[in-house]
Formats: structure tokens, C-alpha cells, sequence
């Protein structure tokens, strides 16, 4: 018993007791998926020229899972490495000439775990981390075949916080983040605590949300000092590698070379520390450092954010970056209605700009607030994009760069409902600069006016991605390139400045992603990936629609299990949906997604009990709404969805007395919410819910009131209240380390106890060192497993009613 307490997932499976067991396997079939290699990932080079493969594994055994981890301040860190707990890693890396060139494999490190390569913006090489016992590495190779790999030498980053390492301009350089020299031991542990922890208010209104992982105690603080400083400095590989500091050691946040290499953009976090708040929140400074490590300018002093209104945003200077088409010139933005999206105001944004030894001058005011920027590489213009959240409203200008030009009005081009599938215009393209940064890919156009816009062409018969040229002087759309009626196509990547090379990613129901290269003469496919789970392709997939008693139109995607057919046997059905707030009942009412996309099944996904018999039910539950009082009706549009779903799904030989429901988070949530107002279904899976709303007081989701603003919807929509209601069986599955802001783990305890006193059939599993979402293979088994015989017991094999 004692050794199964170290090894097991916790289970409550007694009405009087709890205990421990050890993982248990789901069957064969599952397994055999789970052991399926994932396919290569894909990395196209800044020229477009060569392609890095990159191979990773899926799950880490729970033995990674539960290495030692600091939980500070909203970051999670292995103290043994100063870097992230849990890195991503690779475990295989080639490189291939486009379009018809050899692959060439790369001999790894194997002495720790190499991560992610990032691409130097001349796209002749890359540099990547190696994870140690001993700490972490910097490597570069050359990105061509019998290229190298080599270690940077006299290089130990800091990963913990901030970006370890980037590109300098020119890519013969990197600015990383080290751990600074003779930092000595990490402070040790009181023995007793020198006072008392003291928290007090000023007056004035400070809504917290439910973070977590956060400071508790000095030696917290010191800890988080300890791990989160780091010292800046440029790094050039070579024959001797070089190596100069850069300015003082720091708690940096965020750093960014200018585009012409001279200054660095720092922001960094200075006390005092919260114990309330994330270090996202904490004060921090942003500052211009030189060649020389000296501050050129400082740009702002933040205090702490801690007056942020509930979706609103801090006072003073924002989203500071480089202008990436000018030597030196920074960009930023600044509230103008204290950040406070509930106070009326003309503007709620401006956007200031300033070379570095400059004066600071305003470019244009917002109406509604800033959503980002993105640069034409020539021309001296940006699109900037605001967002209205009432109407959920959004838009993107086209906009000067420089007080010069200050005086030409902003040109309106897109202007939609964000929910609008329909109507999405697509997203503006991208590509790097020699510098680093980033720029919009234009088509070749004298004027450079003409940018690449991808969409996925919702419809509605289901997606068709898309690929536009978009004329910004005259406002009018090209179509080059849209996916077939019969399979599921996209623009992966335009690979040159003509737009007239492409890699497309291509599959099917039967066929799994695939990418080609395309240009005016021919096709060559690039990768030959195989299907992970053969037996799936014998089950089917369709898009659905149908309306809800208020009319408005649900649609969803119903998987059926190998050998179904609709005048067979009826069969039992899994019912996961997850719950969006809509302004709109025609927005609400548009069809999302593709009958012709590849399913990919893994982790503990709810479609592997197609592999059990079930049919699967995936829905996108609308709540329908101005966002101030959507929730009003929250628990009654649940249970409308559900009803219109189920009934439609009859016709397709579902047996609707053998439905379950299950959901993740916000989905696990409406599952408990399903189970306490319908008879719907038969049982129930929550997984990393939110069951009682007063613990969540300063919001939650989309709702914007708080408790002591709308007390009657928060306890209409927790769950916790309605305890007694809940008839039917209900598993809970829960990360007993989860870290996400509102679900605390004692939610599903909680919520255990609350059924279980009031005589509901209830089971609660807590998985060891698990967060919000489950990583170690012994986990997500035991998941399945739970998950399998919950529903087999409870829905497959439930009488009629």
C-alpha cells in the first residue's frame, strides 16, 4: 500500500474512503496509437530555400513529470537546469533543399535534450539549447547538407524567464541571456520565518484574478531573484567564440535588437515583488541599452499592475518594439482612457513613436483598443488593428509610421464582427528581414502595396482555405489560390517575393497531412507521412446542422465508429462540446471546421472511444448575447444546444437513452451543468473543471461582472449549488498540480465532496505532478482508461429508460 502512495493516481472509488492504485493501460487498440510516432514538424528557412524536419515525442514518462520544480511567482522552474520545468525537446532534426533535395540527417547531442532550432534570419544556419543535468547549452549548425553542429563555448543560458537566446542583425551574432558569473548557491530556507506575511489595501478598487504558482514568503522572493536574473550579452561563434557582456545582471523580462544592431530594447522586472500577481504584472522598466551596456533612454517606469481593470489594460507605454523598416525607431501605445474599457471615451488607444535620442510624437489615436501592428517593408506604413469588445468588433487600418506622414488620415481596409467566419478576410503573411525582424510579405508589386492574405475560407459546406493578393491603395482582393471541393488544401508557406513557389499541406479523410512543393511548372511532394491509426479511417466524420428551439443554428461534427451504418444497430454516443459566448445568433449559427480534414487522434482525446464502439458528438455549445449579460441565460442555452444536438443526431442511429457528456475546463464545467439542470444523458466526465463560481469572484471566462455585481448569476451557473441535482454518475479527473488561473485543484475535491454528501454516484481521480492538461504516457493511459470504464459501465451498458 505504502509503495502504490509514490507510484498511483489517487482514486476515490469507496463512499467512506480514499486510496491509492496503480496506473492502469487502456486496450491494445489504444496503445498501438499511442505508440505511433508523430510526424516530422516542418520549418521553412527566412529564404524560403531549405526546410529543417524536426522530430519530437509525445509524452514523457511521469519520472520527467515529477522532477523537481519551482513554482514562482506564475513560473514553473527546474532548479537544476535554470530553465522552464518540462522543456520541449527534439529528438531528430534533418535538413532538405527545396525543392528536390536529399534530406541530411543531423547527429544530435546525446548528452542532454536538445530544443526547437530557430532559424538565423540569412537562413544559413541555426541555433538551438541542449538541456543538461549540468545546465543549458547554446549550439549552431549549419543548415545545409554534411553541415555541423558544434557547442557554443563558455555560453550557460538562462531559461527561466525572457528569451534565452535570439538572432542579432547579420546572423553572424546571438543575444542570450546567461547565467550570471559567480551567482553562488540558491539562498537556503529559514529555519523559521522572520515575521509575518502582511497584505493591505489603500482604498482604492483592485480586482485579483485566481492566479496561481504565485510568491508566498521571502525566501520565495529570493528564490525568484535567484533564478529569474540573468546577465545579457552577445555571443559571435567562431574559431574562438566572443563573448561581451551587456550591462548589469537583471531580471530581464523581454530584450530586442534594434534592426540595425546598435541598441538593445530591454524590460526588465524590479521590485518591490507581488504576492498577489504573476511577474508578468510586477514593475518592471523599459529601457534603450547601447553598444556599451549603458542606458541610451529610458522609455517607461511601470509600477506594479495591480489597479488593471477586468479587461482593461495598464497605464503608460505598451507593446514597445522597434519599427523593423528604420535604423533606431520605437513604437508604442498608450491608454487614453486609463485603460478602463467600462469609461466612456472618444479614444481608447494612441500610438506614439520616437527615434532613440528623438522626441516622442503621437501617429494616431484609436477608437477602440490596440490589437496589433504589423509593417509594410517599404513605404513607411503599418496595419494596425483595434478591437471593440461590446460589439466584438474589429478592424484594421492602414496607417503611417512616421510623424512625417502624420497628417494622412488612417485608411479603414477590413472592418467585421471578429465572430464572423464568413467574412474573415484572412490574415496578412509574413517574412524576416535581414535584421531579424519581421515585415508583411507584398507580392512584387511596383508600389508595394499588394500583401498575401491566408484564410480558411469558412463556408457553409465547411472550410476552404485560401490565398489572396490584397491591393491596399485600391482595396480589391486577387484569389490565387483556394482548396479543391473534394480535399482540405493550404498555403503552408509562399516561398519567394513573386509568390510564384509555394509549399501546400494536403489530406483527406483517408490521408494524413502531407506538404508539397508547387510552383507555375510542377508538384513535388515533400514528405510521405503514414497513417498512425489505419483501423480509424473505417470510421466516418460529418458536418451537421441543425437549430435550437429559439432557432438559432447549431452545427457540429459527428464521428461514427467503424461499421456503423444508420439503419444498423443504434449505437451509444459520446457528447463533448465546450461552451462559446457569441453576440449573434447568425455568428453563432456559422459552420466551423471540415468533414474533408484528417483525424489525428492523441493524448486522452475523446475520440478514441471510437475505438470502443461509441459514436462521437463534438459540438461548440453558443451562448448567445451582449457580452454583458450572456450568462444570464447561460445554463438554459446549454441545455437547448444539448437537446438540439441529440435529436439531430437520432437520425444517424444514435441511441439517445445512451448518451454521455463529457468536457475539459470550461467544458468540464457545462458537464456538470448538463448533469444538474437536464436528463439529457447518462453519465458524465469533467476533467480539470471550475465547479464553484465564488471562488473564481473577479470573473471568469468571458464573464466581465463580478460576484458582488451579479451574485444571482453566479450561483445560478455553479455547479457546486446545484450539487443535489446531479443524478446521474460523474467522474472528475484533475491535474493535482494544475497551475491555469480559476481551476484550482481543490474545485474537483470540492465538488466530489459536495455530490458525495448529497448521495450522487461520484468517482474523483487526481493525477500526481499533472497541471491544467496531462503530459506523462502513464497518465494519459490511466485517463483513457477511467474514461472507458466510466462510460462503458454507466452509458454502454444502461438500461433503457
Amino acid at each position: 500500500m505504502f509503495r502504490a502512495l509514490f507510484c498511483g493516481v489517487i482514486a476515490v472509488t469507496l463512499p467512506t474512503d480514499a486510496f491509492a492504485q496503480a496506473y492502469q493501460r487502456p486496450p491494445k487498440a489504444v496503445t498501438d496509437i499511442l505508440d505511433a510516432p508523430p510526424p516530422p514538424g516542418l520549418s521553412v528557412s527566412p529564404m524560403g530555400d531549405t526546410v529543417l524536419f524536426v522530430r519530437t515525442t509525445r509524452y514523457p514518462s511521469i519520472e520527467e513529470v515529477a522532477a523537481p520544480q519551482l513554482r514562482l511567482a506564475g513560473l514553473r522552474i527546474d532548479p537544476r537546469t535554470n530553465g522552464p520545468a518540462r522543456p520541449f525537446f527534439i529528438t531528430g532534426l534533418s535538413v532538405q533543399a527545396l525543392p528536390d533535395g536529399k534530406p541530411f540527417e543531423f547527429h544530435l547531442p546525446n548528452h542532454g535534450r536538445p530544443g526547437y532550432p530557430a532559424w538565423a534570419p540569412d537562413g544559413k544556419g541555426f541555433a538551438f539549447t541542449v538541456t543538461t543535468p549540468k545546465g543549458i547549452e547554446l549550439w549552431v549548425g549549419e543548415a545545409k547538407p554534411e553541415g555541423t553542429l558544434r557547442q557554443v563555448t563558455g555560453v550557460t543560458l538562462n531559461a527561466a524567464i525572457g528569451d534565452a537566446f535570439q538572432w542579432m542583425p547579420g546572423s553572424e551574432s546571438l543575444l542570450v541571456q546567461l547565467v550570471p558569473e559567480n551567482r553562488g548557491e540558491p539562498p537556503a530556507k529559514p529555519v523559521a520565518p522572520a515575521g509575518p506575511v502582511v497584505q493591505e489595501s489603500d482604498g482604492k478598487a483592485a480586482p485579483v484574478r485566481t492566479y496561481q504558482d504565485l510568491l508566498q514568503s521571502p525566501h520565495d522572493e529570493a528564490l525568484f531573484a535567484y533564478h529569474a536574473t540573468s546577465q545579457l550579452a552577445i555571443v559571435t561563434p567562431g574559431d574562438k567564440d566572443k563573448l561581451v557582456r551587456l550591462g548589469e545582471p537583471a531580471i530581464v523580462l523581454g530584450s530586442d535588437p534594434s534592426p540595425e544592431g546598435q541598441f538593445v530594447l530591454v524590460a526588465r522586472v524590479v521590485k518591490p515583488f507581488s504576492y498577489l500577481h504573476p511577474y508578468s504584472a510586477f514593475p518592471r522598466v523599459v529601457e534603450v541599452l547601447s553598444a556599451d551596456g549603458k542606458v541610451a533612454r529610458t522609455v517607461a517606469e511601470l509600477p506594479l499592475q495591480d489597479k488593471v481593470p477586468i479587461e482593461g489594460v495598464p497605464v503608460g507605454p505598451r507593446a514597445v518594439r522597434w519599427v523593423p523598416t528604420q535604423p533606431h525607431t520605437l513604437i508604442w501605445v498608450e491608454a487614453q482612457d486609463e485603460g478602463d474599457p467600462r469609461k466612456k471615451a472618444e479614444f481608447r488607444d494612441a500610438v506614439f513613436t520616437s527615434a532613440v535620442e528623438g522626441r516622442t510624437s503621437e501617429l494616431m489615436k484609436l477608437e477602440h483598443r490596440f490589437a496589433g501592428m504589423d509593417f509594410f517593408p517599404t513605404g513607411n506604413r503599418m496595419l494596425v488593428r483595434d478591437y471593440d469588445r461590446e460589439r466584438k468588433w474589429g478592424r484594421t487600418l492602414l496607417a503611417p509610421t512616421t510623424n512625417l506622414l502624420a497628417s494622412t488620415e488612417p485608411k479603414v481596409l477590413f472592418e467585421r464582427s471578429v465572430q464572423d467566419r464568413y467574412g474573415d478576410p484572412g490574415t496578412p503573411l509574413g517574412r524576416t528581414l535581414p535584421s531579424g525582424h519581421r515585415v508583411l510579405r507584398t507580392a512584387g508589386d511596383p508600389a508595394g502595396n499588394v500583401i498575401w492574405l491566408s484564410g480558411p475560407g469558412a463556408s457553409p459546406k465547411g472550410d476552404r482555405p485560401f490565398l489572396d493578393k490584397f491591393d491596399a491603395g485600391t482595396g480589391k482582393a486577387t484569389r490565387v489560390f483556394q482548396s479543391a471541393e473534394n480535399l482540405y488544401e493550404d498555403v503552408a508557406a509562399v516561398l519567394d517575393a513573386k509568390g510564384s513557389r509555394f509549399l501546400i499541406r494536403r489530406e483527406s479523410p483517408t490521408e494524413p497531412p502531407n506538404y508539397f512543393f508547387r510552383d507555375a511548372n510542377h508538384e513535388l511532394q515533400i514528405t510521405k507521412n503514414t497513417d498512425p491509426a489505419p483501423e480509424l479511417r473505417k470510421a466516418t466524420k460529418e458536418l451537421v446542422t441543425t437549430k435550437r428551439a429559439d432557432g438559432t443554428a447549431i452545427t457540429f461534427t459527428l464521428h461514427l465508429p467503424p461499421g456503423h451504418t444508420k439503419d444498423g444497430p443504434k449505437v451509444p454516443a459520446v457528447f463533448y462540446a465546450y461552451p462559446v459566448e457569441f453576440a449573434s445568433s447568425d455568428t453563432a449559427g456559422q459552420v466551423a471546421g471540415s468533414p474533408l480534414r484528417f483525424t489525428t487522434v492523441t493524448g486522452y482525446s475523446h475520440l478514441f472511444f471510437l475505438t470502443q464502439g461509441y459514436a462521437v458528438i463534438e459540438v461548440s455549445m453558443p451562448v448567445v448575447g451582449p457580452p454583458a449579460s450572456a450568462n444570464d441565460t447561460f445554463v438554459d442555452q446549454l441545455v437547448s444546444n444539448a437537446k438540439a444536438a441529440i435529436d439531430k443526431a437520432a437520425e444517424y442511429g444514435i441511441d439517445t437513452t445512451r448518451v454521455g457528456v463529457m468536457g475539459h475546463s470550461y467544458g468540464a464545467f457545462m458537464t456538470a451543468n448538463l448533469l444538474a439542470h437536464s436528463d439529457l444523458f447518462r453519465a458524465g466526465i469533467a476533467r480539470s473543471g471550475a465547479y464553484n463560481r465564488t471562488l473564481t469572484p473577479f470573473g471568469f471566462q468571458n464573464e466581465r461582472r463580478t460576484f458582488w455585481e451579479a451574485p444571482a448569476v453566479y450561483a445560478a451557473m455553479s455547479p457546486f449549488n446545484h450539487a443535489t441535482k446531479i443524478n446521474e454518475p460523474l467522474l472528475l479527473i484533475h491535474g493535482a498540480a494544475d497551475n491555469n488561473p480559476g481551476t484550482f485543484t481543490v474545485q474537483s475535491e470540492r465538488m466530489y465532496a459536495a455530490v458525495r454528501a448529497n448521495g450522487g454516484t461520484v468517482r474523483l481521480v487526481l493525477l500526481p505532478h499533472e497541471s491544467h492538461g496531462y503530459e506523462a504516457r502513464e497518465s494519459v493511459e490511466h485517463v483513457l482508461y477511467e474514461q472507458f470504464a466510466w462510460f462503458d459501465k454507466y452509458v454502454k451498458a444502461a438500461k433503457p429508460k
